[in-house]
């Protein structure tokens, strides 16, 4: 047994069945190995960063860890945006990459670099391999490191000569990490003091992120036991149902009116696996003014006290804390809370225009309602994004993936690829833009290589169009650089050319039959809708401000 092989056998150990990536010349034994291994699936993707992010689709949907394998150089260096992004995110991801021999290591050998090092800041935890005995422990060190705690992505770099170098060690390992410790129970006390505030508060809500998913049971039975009012963030949509008596939407910069408001007039905020990014808080100093308590629970210590003042600290697994609220929950007297609450969203529901051309939300909610949101789905970045976020309403966690932190543009279909193979049988849709679709479109090949029935929804608005709405609210209408129109393929072609069934949509009278036509093909689709060219993501708070200075309509349109 050489190096290679040992990786995949340690691999096999883990309980890896799919591994996502591209071969070359620095980790082609492990290719090589791997054509003896039938019992792995491996995706081949079209670029390094499809592979990655097809991996963090897998894993986000899973819970499992993803992996993805790479070469040296820049085959490495693909995999940089999906590390960053799922450190971000919190993704649980194992990246093999190969690496010079280790005598080229520092001669500027062809295809080198120093992978380690560019990815320290953007990794959990990375490694570079000197002693192929060492292998089994590193590996198993991997996934501990990546799906334990806060999850994260963790890369080992894997010099050439090393996995061609006779294996002779043992794969009784045990991990070697004396410093790694991520505390799982919540202290008693702390929860007994969360009990305690719950019960004396009169405006109460609960604020749920992508930690949640994993304790998406036990927080349901809290919400329901107590009636608190339920705020998921983008990462947290699906935590529970989108639909929820209880949920009131996503809060932040495009969150809906009665979530923002909830936050500003709140007494209590019990925050789950959350992070307070600046895109929910907007300006800390007028963030949750009359919050007297604030919990938060988060495995990561970290992140408790970081951005915003902590009343009730509790750090742990948001599973095991949530049951522990579960079982205590007593229904909270907060009735005029409610009547409040109610109040905000029948005067402020999210807009739904009906222009003389398509809007993206009215495609985004005939999808909802032909599938009863019984999908899995994905999106790039920018206001397709934030359309799918407020008008897509998960029935299941881990059912909504996005790029949250990083704000990844082409990550939409090669997510959806991943998460495609992690359900074979579920409907898949990405929803993406015009822009963000053609930073990734090259894996339209992968889901043709492997029959995956991926559902491509582009809305289409022939521009860059988060960036055009800030020009056009901030910078006088100065389109620096944002229009594709005249610059973008026949998406409907360009779909052809690679076997996927497209088609063009741009009457809403045609948007029915498009919506069933696409769900009822059995392959992959890219379904092209051409929506109104200005359309705005609203309500919407400007970057530096707070939910006072919410925008709730489009104020071109409120002028016209």
């Amino acid at each position: 047994m050489n190096g290679a092989e040992a990786i995949l056998e340690a691999l096999a150990r883990e309980g890896v069945e799919v591994i996502f990536g591209v071969p070359g010349g620095a980790n082609m034994p492990i290719y090589d190995a791997m054509y003896d291994r039938p019992e792995f699936k491996h995706v081949l993707g079209r670029h390094e960063q499809g592979s990655i992010h097809a991996a963090e689709g897998y894993a986000s949907s899973s819970g499992r860890t993803g992996v993805v394998f790479a070469t040296s150089g820049p085959g490495a260096l693909n995999l940089v945006t999906g590390l960053a992004d799922a450190l971000m995110d919190s993704v649980p991801i194992v990246a093999i990459t190969g690496q010079v021999a280790r005598a080229a290591v520092g001669t500027d050998a062809f295809q080198e670099a120093d992978v380690t090092g560019v990815t320290m800041p953007i990794t959990k935890h990375n490694y570079l391999v000197q002693d192929v005995n060492e292998i089994p422990r590193i590996v198993k060190e991997a996934f501990l490191i990546a799906s334990t705690g806060r999850p994260g992505p963790v890369l080992i770099d894997v010099p050439k000569d090393v996995q061609l170098e006779e294996f002779t060690g043992s794969f009784d390992v045990r991990p070697r990490l004396a410093g790694y410790r991520p505390t799982t129970k919540g202290h008693p006390r702390q929860l007994e003091k969360a009990l305690s505030a719950l019960r004396g508060a009169k405006r109460p809500v609960m604020m749920v992120g992508g930690g949640g998913h994993d304790a998406a049971e036990a927080l349901r039975r809290f919400a329901e036991k107590s009636g608190i009012p339920v705020i998921t963030t983008l990462k947290g949509l699906g935590v529970l149902p989108g639909d929820h008596p209880q949920v009131l939407g996503m809060p932040g910069m495009h969150g809906t009116v009665a979530a923002n408001r909830a936050i500003q007039h709140a007494d209590l905020i019990l925050a789950v696996g959350l992070r307070f990014d600046d895109r929910i808080t907007g300006n800390i100093a007028k963030f949750a003014p009359k919050v007297r308590t604030l919990i938060h629970v988060d495995i990561d210590p970290a992140e408790i006290g970081k951005v915003v003042e902590t009343h009730v600290p509790i750090v742990g697994d948001a599973r095991w804390v949530a049951e522990r609220l579960a079982q205590a929950a007593e229904a909270l007297a907060i009735e005029p809370w409610w009547e409040r609450i109610r109040g905000w969203q029948q005067r402020h529901p999210l807009p739904m225009p009906r222009r003389e051309r398509l809007s993206s939300q009215e495609v985004i909610r005939a999808f909802w309602e032909a599938t009863g949101g019984d999908a899995y789905v994905t999106t790039g970045v920018g206001q397709h994004q934030m359309f799918a976020a407020q008008f897509w309403q998960p029935k299941r966690p881990r059912s909504f993936v996005t790029s949250g932190g990083l704000g990844t543009m082409g990550f939409g279909l090669p997510a959806a690829v991943g998460v495609q193979v992690a359900h074979p049988e579920a409907t898949v849709l990405n929803f993406d833009g015009d822009g963000s679709f053609q930073m990734t479109l090259q894996e339209l090949a992968t889901l043709v290589k492997y029959g995956l029935p991926v559902k491509t929804v582009l809305l289409n608005n022939g521009y860059l169009g988060m960036v055009r709405q800030w020009q056009d609210l901030f910078n006088d209408k100065r389109y620096a650089e944002v229009h594709l129109e005249d610059s973008n393929p026949d998406f409907a072609k360009l779909a052809e050319a690679f076997g996927v069934k497209g088609f063009t949509v741009e009457r809403r009278e045609d948007l029915k039959g498009a919506v069933e036509a696409t769900l009822a093909h059995d392959g992959p689709v890219l379904a092209e809708f051409r929506v109104f060219h200005e359309e705005g993501v609203f309500p919407m708070i400007p970057a530096g401000g707070s939910a006072e200075d919410m925008i709730i309509e489009n104020p071109r349109e409120v002028q016209s």
